[in-house]
This record gives C-alpha cells, sequence and structure tokens, in this order.
C-alpha cells in the first residue's frame, strides 16, 4: 500500500507541474474581447477548438480533473491508511 501511495504522489507532482506550465502556456482572455465587435466570426473564431490553443484548453480539463481524483484518492489513503 506504501509503494502505492509513493507512486501517486510521483504522479500527482508531475500532474501539478504538467498543469502549471499548460496554464502558463495559454493565451490570456483579453485577446478575446474582439468577440464584442464580431470578431469570432472569422476562421480562427469557428476553428479555435481544432487549434493548439483548443488543444491546450481541453489537455488542462483533462489534467484539471486527474488533479482532482488524485488528490482525493491521496488523502483517502491517509485516512484509512
Amino acid at each position: 500500500m506504501e509503494v502505492l501511495r509513493i507512486i501517486l504522489t510521483i504522479i500527482f507532482i508531475l500532474v501539478s507541474i504538467a498543469l502549471t506550465v499548460l496554464v502558463l502556456m495559454q493565451e490570456g482572455k483579453q485577446a478575446g474581447l474582439g468577440a464584442i465587435s464580431g470578431a469570432a466570426e472569422t476562421y480562427w473564431g469557428k476553428n479555435k477548438g481544432r487549434s493548439m490553443e483548443g488543444r491546450l484548453v481541453r489537455i488542462t480539463k483533462y489534467l484539471a480533473v486527474a488533479f482532482l481524483l488524485l488528490a482525493v484518492l491521496l488523502n483517502i489513503s491517509r485516512i484509512w491508511g
């Protein structure tokens, strides 16, 4: 059980670092203010989900879920272990 906790802790640290790097790589939301004037109807606005920025957002969501699940698992193992 102790080996599993160590492995989960290492994975938790790696996910934390990756999540931090991905959040820092993303563009700020101020760049999206052009949507007020209708700039969201451009090619970039329609295909943002397929772009690199869209992939970064999707990967960030998955890593955030993994982060939360690992945090819960590690805390449950400390309570019961």
